[in-house]
């Protein structure tokens, strides 16, 4: 079995310390480090979430993978960087102004790290304004809210005429997800996209950041 099938295995096992060492170990081998990224962490990640889509592992299982996955790429970064290896998008990410839920949105951020975007995690109780300033700033593809709340999705509505009045409605995609929100409301408001889950939001977020 190669080292990079190795990192996978172990990483959807959750065995963070074993892929610390694993990707060491294939670093001192000489093998490329987005090789070791894409081949073997997200690999892993990604069979992660394709099973996580499809209900055959669960929220733990996810979490234990992407702690994995963290301290590999802890390891990987500097190398990485002096690759030249660059993310393949930018997000930033939130629970909107009023809601203080962040399972989804933590699930979320995991799985969108697990496609190789870089994530601007804003936390909760963001601001339309801060959702859109930092999509601004940090030169960010996609903003994601998440809301949890009937109470709270209102704020969704208010990201997105943020975005028409700050000028760069056109320059960047609105996804939006949480228990109470659907493609209707998605529709109503005028936000880019609306995903049911984790694993599709990612994807989507990927396709987004190509286009």
């Amino acid at each position: 079995m190669s080292i990079l099938t190795e990192i996978s295995e172990n990483l959807q096992k959750g065995k963070a310390k074993i892929v610390a060492e694993l990707v060491q170990t294939a670093l001192d081998e000489g093998v490329a480090a987005n090789a070791i990224l894409n081949e073997g962490l997200l690999a892993g990640m990604n069979v992660i979430g394709e099973k996580f889509k499809n209900n055959e592992v669960y929220v733990p299982e996810v979490l234990v993978a992407a702690r994995a996955m963290n301290k590999g790429t802890t390891i990987l970064k500097p190398h990485l960087a002096a690759a030249g290896v660059q993310a393949t998008g930018k997000v930033c990410i939130g629970t909107v102004q009023g809601d203080l839920h962040d399972i989804g949105k933590n699930l979320v951020k995991m799985m969108l790290e697990g496609k190789g975007l870089e994530v601007v995690d804003l936390g909760t109780d963001v601001s339309p304004e801060t959702f859109v300033q930092t999509a601004i700033e940090q030169n960010c593809q996609v903003i994601c809210c998440s809301a949890l709340l009937t109470t709270t999705m209102g704020v969704m509505e208010d990201v997105v005429k943020k975005a028409v009045e700050l000028g760069v409605r056109d320059k960047v995609k609105i996804m939006i997800g949480g228990a109470p929100v659907n493609e209707d409301y998605c529709q109503k408001i005028g936000a880019d996209l609306y995903t049911p889950d984790a694993a599709s939001a990612a994807d989507a977020a990927v396709e987004f950041c190509k286009g």
